[in-house]
């Protein structure tokens, strides 16, 4: 984390937080004074140099909060006597956005484990086995060898042999063998492997069927706007249609005609796409912009510049100041 700060009439406090920086390059794009520079992105993001993605230049530095308004992931942030602009009605505010609908989520836990930024937290209880399948086992200690056959292929691993340290004074291999009815599905495969018959199982589920509730699974699913960055896979990937994402920028992204990839051997773009919207496919970097959120990133990191980066709007309103829209522009396309 790195700050600026400065008292006069106001006290204003300029903080750079690197956890939620991705290196895109937008602040120092609009920077009025070029008071921000950008680190060796690459490396960075590979872990091979611990620095900040950008330095800001104290001196340079005017404090008018145009990096921390244009920052969609709110890695800056402009402070006036201790209150964030962000708050305040006379500064611009971002309407991107993503939300999770708990009342029509499944707790599939497809959102969770496809999110990049590990945003998503899901919490679910499913029903215990004893709730949906019901029997009687029993095992004859006494007919038992304990081979172990029964504990290797119980498909729920319901079954467990308590072994011994042999020795000339307890010979014997196991104290006992024995069945976990929580977890028992009775599906009586210990039962027909047993080769000396020790086992006794009766499944009951299907006499008692109407008596057996439908499994309940019931969840919470939190998603974190600190660390959400709006690139729609949770949206994409949930097949109830429970998440709804609204991104950053709208606009296009594609690899130059004239550009050769070197994917296979370079995959900068790859390394530093917060979004795991770029991979390498047939030794060429494949952009797929349904999870692109057109940051830019990925163009800042290309060694030869052959990514075209387009983008037609931003969902940034409240820019009251005509400076500003002019400057804001600048992160369009012409």
């Amino acid at each position: 984390m790195s700050s600026v700060e400065r008292e006069g009439k106001e006290i204003r406090s300029l903080t750079h937080k690197n956890e939620k920086c991705v290196g895109c390059g937008i602040c120092s794009d609009i920077c009025p004074t070029t008071a921000i520079k950008m680190g060796p992105i690459l490396p960075i993001a590979r872990g091979l140099v611990k620095m900040d993605f950008i330095t800001i230049d104290e001196n340079a530095c005017c404090l008018c909060g145009l990096c921390a308004s244009s920052c969609p992931f709110d890695a800056l942030e402009l402070d006036i006597n201790g209150i964030d602009t962000k708050e305040m009605d006379n500064y611009p505010l971002w309407t991107h956005d993503a939300s999770i609908d708990s009342e029509t989520c499944i707790y599939c836990g497809r959102c969770s484990t496809a999110c990049p930024t590990d945003a998503i937290f899901l919490q679910r209880s499913l029903p215990e086995v004893k709730e949906l399948v019901r029997g009687e086992t029993e095992v004859d200690q006494e007919k038992c060898i304990q081979c172990g056959i029964c504990e290797e292929m119980c498909p729920a691993e319901a079954i467990t042999m308590d072994r011994n340290d042999i020795n000339s004074s307890n010979p014997s291999i196991a104290s006992s063998v024995d069945i976990d009815e929580s977890k028992c599905i009775y599906c009586g495969i210990c039962r027909r492997a047993c080769p000396v018959d020790a086992i006794k199982i009766v499944c009951t589920t299907c006499m008692e069927r109407d008596e057996i509730v439908n499994p309940e699974i019931k969840g919470d699913i939190i998603l974190d706007e600190d660390t959400c960055i709006k690139c729609g896979w949770c949206q994409e990937v949930c097949p109830v249609d429970a998440a709804e994402v609204t991104k950053p920028f709208e606009g296009e992204i594609f690899l130059r005609d004239d550009f050769t990839c070197k994917g296979d051997s370079c995959h900068a773009c790859a390394d530093v796409c917060p979004c795991n919207a770029i991979s390498i496919v047939e030794g060429k970097s494949v952009i797929n912009p349904t999870f692109c959120i057109l940051c830019g990133a990925c163009t800042k990191a290309c060694p030869q510049q052959g990514i075209v980066l387009k983008r037609k709007n931003m969902n940034l309103e409240n820019v009251k100041s005509k400076a500003w829209t002019n400057r804001l522009a600048d992160l369009l396309e012409d």
